[in-house]
């Protein structure tokens, strides 16, 4: 919470509040309050007499930011006479948004910035300046297939610089709410300290409009996240016009941050305005002016702005004075004021904080570029905007040097006064940033005694059981037990995982004010400060988020955690693939559990809880390793993998994504020498004279195994059933292999016709038809699911015994 700077008048507010309520009732004491919470004075929060003094050496700053301005100019339009394109536009607005961060407060030791995707190329510039990037590697932007820079921040293309990725647009301020909790988490589990640690995130203020932008703030506030930074760069433009034509978007983000508790910081105009902002009728004009007029502003004339703006306004200042300070005079283009907003927001205790900042975008790229609409696809400049622009940023380039094809890159020379002060102050600040380490220590592999009782079988139930009994037995290790970080948006219960209540605990930073209603209970509900579970409560997209955060928690913390992230599988793959492939570009490492899965094991629930799509979703994912065991014996087999391939030795920068089904069944136990049929996708399950070979996945094996018997029984016929742990997989190594693929070499010797069948559509099979070489049938569940009995459902979709049968029968003939 904020200090009270007046507690008397505080007392006096609330005093006026209470008469009016008395008077005029609640209805019109809320109205007042909705009206001052809405709105606001467009003025700076810290004025230019409270600024704290400046740290650095402004002039040789100037000089640091004029040459990455230059170079990311140059990098785009270099890049652009071979069709590459670029975006120069962003970065122009926000260099000093970066620039101040950069000398005096990003910690290279400590912090996490989410960099706005499309001002990559300022953050190339200034790597290059440091020392850490070279001339040819600026010449390949966006030429990877020749070793280049990729278009925005991916890990995986940059596994030693950039972070996190931040297109696509909103999850970038998604995931730092979560990254910025997950750090919190793992200092209060005693995990690591991360007190010291800050989270920047660097937006644009267009996209703030997607959803998952804005959908975790009051998870930072109800957790008094004040290890949390939002820069939103207010340059009014989205790609294609003004964010906000008709409104106002400063005011309409300012409504939402408070709202939902954030401290917010406005750093709007340049210190120039300060005379003029002395006028309240000019701050009330500016208040009601829609960010479409003001656009205009910025792009037009001082006579035009005079007479709409000023009008009947006494202003001592000539057109030409106005024309450049309501043009360009903006906070976020002064380093005083963006260092006296970062200053305020760090300073801030108790919550997170937003800062507003306002630019131009395309700022110092020239009146071409400078607030128009289309300056987001204006891919280069010509060598006149080059030598404007040379003559605004001063730099020492002669007409010679722009008189070929291309601008020239520029650089100071590494002991020149600027190369010495980019790497004093990165020093000073812990080292480079943007910088990824993957300091990985591998994990012990757990011990034997965890998975042998899925190995022995015998129990009756379903495959999300046997996993979550798994991983109950494997949080117990002594070693790496800690690590594990079970991840469920909402209904644990379903999932079979109130006994991890009572000894792992739920986490929350406030710990457990309230008596449980369940408190009598052995199992009740029990929330901790060192809490190990996160419920999430009903959001895939938060969940996702703090998947990722512990998924690559080995790199952005050297700690390596263990996360599963257990869901209905209808509302994963499908509800949150984006994050998904986010998580694959931040190199994250865990378990994904698509609980529930199939088309016709969810009864009752009809269409969109039933889903049989999300195995065809993920084996697009070339990080993702798919599976859909059958019994809870390979679901061991599986983790245990995982877990060798993921955290032991080799540390491989893939995911796992099971789909477990909540359907109770026979375990049988594991037979001899399957291992490697499991993990590689296919083994023979149940042998029966091969006259025909049902492949079957998931709960399908089941349907499989009733069909066999039925053909025995009823015609003779001897079939054999064979459990397919992974289509994707067994598709994968068909396609990679130069000599004969597993899927043939395990069926080798197996005559007859195949018939294969899921609780998936067709398509989810059909992956593996091509290597088949004989007969081919594939059953499954296309189209929408429906709520009935799970026996009508199959019969429905023809997945069902007797349908199984009936293919095999016809195939035969």
């Amino acid at each position: 919470m904020e200090r009270d700077l007046d507690p008397q008048e505080t007392a006096e507010w609330l005093e006026s509040l209470e008469a009016v309520r008395r008077a005029a009732g609640h209805e019109r004491a809320e109205f007042l309050l909705r009206r001052l919470a809405t709105s606001s004075r467009p003025v700076n929060t810290v004025p230019t007499a409270e600024e704290p003094a400046y740290p650095g050496d402004l002039e040789l700053e100037e000089r640091i930011a004029a040459y990455d301005r230059w170079n990311a100019a140059a990098m785009v339009t270099r890049g652009s006479k071979l069709g590459l394109g670029g975006h120069m536009a962003t970065y122009a607005s926000a260099a000093w948004l970066y620039e101040v961060g950069f000398n005096h407060f990003f910690h290279g030791t400590d912090d996490q910035v989410y960099f706005q995707g499309h001002a990559s190329p300022g953050v190339y510039a200034r790597a290059f300046l440091e020392g850490r990037l070279s001339e040819a590697q600026l010449d390949l932007f966006r030429r990877e297939t020749e070793g280049g820079l990729p278009s925005y921040p991916h890990p995986r293309a940059m596994p030693g610089f950039w972070q996190f990725p931040t297109v696509s647009m909103g999850l970038g301020p998604l995931n730092a709410v979560y990254q910025a909790r997950f750090n919190r988490y793992l200092h209060n589990r005693g995990i690591k300290d991360t007190s010291h640690s800050h989270v920047w995130a660097f937006l644009g203020d267009g996209e703030m409009d997607e959803p998952e932008a804005t959908a975790a703030l009051t998870l930072a506030a109800r957790e008094g996240l004040d290890n949390l930074t939002f820069v939103i760069n207010c340059n009014l433009q989205r790609l294609d016009g003004p964010v906000r034509g008709n409104t106002s978007v400063v005011q309409e983000l300012e409504s939402v941050f408070r709202g939902a508790g954030w401290h917010v910081v406005k750093a709007l105009w340049g210190q120039e305005w300060d005379d003029l902002l002395r006028s309240d009728e000019l701050v009330a004009r500016l208040a009601e002016t829609p960010d479409g007029q003001f656009q205009t502003y910025a792009a037009s004339t001082g006579a035009y702005i005079r007479e709409r703006l000023f009008h009947g306004l006494d202003v001592p200042y000539s057109d030409d004075d106005l024309r450049r300070i309501v043009g360009g005079s903006r906070a976020g283009h002064e380093p005083r004021k963006v260092h006296a907003a970062y200053r305020r927001a760090l300073d801030h205790r108790g919550g997170p904080t937003v800062i507003l900042v306002q630019t131009v975008k395309g700022w110092t790229l020239g009146a071409g570029v400078e607030a128009r609409n289309a300056n987001h696809q204006m891919k280069k400049l010509t060598q006149d905007e080059f030598r404007s622009m040379r003559d605004r940023l001063g730099l020492p380039v002669s007409d010679e040097a722009l008189s070929g094809e291309l601008p020239p890159y520029l650089h100071p020379g590494p002991g020149s006064p600027e190369a010495r002060y980019l790497a004093e102050r990165r020093a000073a600040l812990g080292g480079p940033i943007p910088h990824r380490t993957a300091a990985y220590r591998p994990l012990p592999p757990p011990a034997d005694k965890p998975f042998q009782s899925l190995a022995k079988g015998g129990a009756r139930i379903a495959t999300t059981m046997a996993f979550v009994r798994l991983v109950k037995d494997l949080m117990k290790e002594p070693e790496t037990g800690r690590r594990w970080v079970p991840i469920v948006p909402d209904e644990a219960r379903t999932f079979g995982m109130e006994s991890l209540f009572p000894t792992a605990k739920i986490y929350s930073p406030l710990g457990q004010r309230y008596d449980a209603v369940d408190r009598e209970l052995l199992l009740s509900y029990k929330e901790a400060v060192d809490g190990q579970i996160l419920i999430e409560g009903i959001t895939e997209a938060g969940s996702m988020a703090s998947f990722t955060a512990a998924a690559s928690s080995y790199a952005t913390h050297g700690e390596a955690m263990i996360p599963f992230y257990i869901f209905y599988s209808m509302f994963g793959w499908q509800r949150t693939g984006d994050q998904m492939w986010a998580l694959a570009d931040q190199l994250g490492r865990g378990f994904l559990i698509g609980a529930t899965a199939g088309r016709t094991t969810m009864t009752g629930e009809g269409l969109q809880h039933a889903d049989g799509h999300s195995q065809l979703l993920a084996s697009a994912n070339p990080a993702c390793l798919a599976y859909d065991p059958a019994f809870g014996y390979e679901v061991g087999v599986i983790v245990r993998e995982g877990l060798r391939r993921m955290y032991g030795e080799a540390g491989e920068d893939v995911f796992y994504y099971l789909t477990l089904y909540n359907e109770p069944l026979p375990q049988p136990a594991m037979p001899e020498g399957v291992e490697e049929g499991i993990l590689k996708g296919l083994y023979r399950y149940s042998a029966n004279g091969g006259a025909a070979h049902l492949l079957a996945s998931g709960t399908a094996i089941h349907w499989a195994l009733a069909a066999q018997r039925l053909l025995q029984d009823e015609y003779g016929l001897g079939v054999d059933v064979w459990s397919v742990t992974s289509w994707s997989e067994l598709r994968r190594e068909a396609m990679a292999t130069s000599g004969v693929p597993y899927l043939q070499q395990a069926m080798a010797g197996a005559e007859g016709p195949v018939v294969a069948v899921s609780d998936w559509m067709r398509a989810v099979p059909d992956q593996i038809q091509p290597w088949i070489g004989r007969p081919w049938t594939s059953l499954g569940t296309d189209g929408f699911g429906l709520s009935d009995t799970r026996e009508a459902a199959r019969r429905h979709f023809g997945v069902d015994p007797r349908s199984i049968a009936d293919a095999v029968l016809k195939a035969v003939e």
